[in-house]
């Protein structure tokens, strides 16, 4: 078994973060994006979508996307559960994972793509205008988040799910794609900080 990794790139990390939450080790295949190494012949026959992370079984069976691959872990080792426990918390987990996903990740990434020079080869059209009007949908989902965490330690109650990785890795992403976490968000500044100090943070 190995994952081909895209390093501080947001999905990879979210796949890094998950194992070291579940305290797993798979080898790791390194894979320079910024020399666009994930567009190469040995990632494309993997994943003609030229997108990581790419899990490759030992039987050769190759799973890609994200939320996949955690989940394919998540059968294999249940504790601690990082998709929920019973029928209304795996429901719940899957409700606050898609929306840390759609309307913050996405955003975020809409944003960086279509703004920082550094992606300019990557999208093509780059769209500023875009990448500008996806800033305020993260920061409206951000507050909308915080009236949430007001009862709530955790995306979910009081136990870390996906979701929390989902939303603290898009987060950290907001800095190089020039979305500032408004000051007043208290709660989801208490959460992101209590996300931040887990050793999972720097997988």
């Amino acid at each position: 078994m190995k994952l081909y990794d895209g390093g501080r790139a947001p999905n990879p990390r979210r796949v890094r973060v998950f194992l070291a939450e579940k305290g797993i080790e798979v080898p790791l295949v390194p894979v320079d994006m910024g020399a666009l190494a994930h567009k190469s012949d040995e990632v494309t026959a993997r994943n003609p979508l030229q997108r990581l992370p790419i899990l490759e079984l030992d039987d050769g069976t190759v799973l890609t996307e994200t939320v996949a691959i955690c989940r394919y872990f998540e059968e294999l080792y249940p504790e601690p559960a990082l998709f929920g426990s019973d029928a209304l918390g795996k429901a719940r987990v899957e409700m606050w994972q898609r929306r840390m996903e759609f309307h913050l990740l996405m955003p975020v990434a809409q944003a960086f793509r279509h703004i920082h020079p550094a992606m300019k080869e990557w999208e093509v059209p780059q769209v500023a205008a875009w990448g500008e009007a996806n800033k305020p949908k993260a920061v409206d989902f951000l507050r909308l988040l915080d009236e949430h965490l007001a009862d709530s330690e955790f995306a979910v109650g009081d136990s870390l799910s996906i979701a929390d990785i989902t939303g603290m890795i898009a987060i950290d992403f907001m800095k190089p794609a020039r979305i500032e976490l408004p000051g007043e968000l208290a709660n989801v500044r208490r959460w992101y900080a209590a996300m931040k100090a887990r050793p999972s943070a720097d997988a």
